[in-house]
């Protein structure tokens, strides 16, 4: 998924905003789904998306603090989860080199 969001330490980077990747991945049973063929058994990976989409569009200092309310948003709201995780690349940070990315990422579960 890619994002244009306003994440960074420094207060320009809070106004100008940058390009971010997030990977997500997360493990739950599908047998259910698998036979029924119906969404209400399985997750919505829609749901899903919107629900990244509005923890990046809140700015935060730290791509920590963003991955955290990812998961514990995708804990909460989506309980067949067993596992998940995620990954935010920042491109081209403003480190005081040629960097592509910068990426962190966190999990729960096994």
């Amino acid at each position: 998924m890619v994002f244009y969001s306003r994440h960074g330490c420094f207060e320009e980077e809070r106004i100008v905003g940058n390009k971010f990747i997030v990977d997500f991945s997360g493990e739950t049973d599908m047998q259910r789904a698998s036979e029924s063929d119906d969404l209400s058994d399985a997750v919505n990976y829609q749901d899903v998306y919107n629900l990244i989409k509005e923890e990046m569009d809140k700015t935060s200092k730290i791509l920590e603090n963003v991955a955290g309310r990812i998961l514990a948003r995708l804990k909460s709201e989506f309980p067949l989860f067993v596992s998940a995780t995620v990954s935010i690349s920042k491109l081209n940070p403003p480190i005081g080199g040629q960097v592509g990315a910068f990426k962190v990422t966190m999990s729960y579960g096994k």
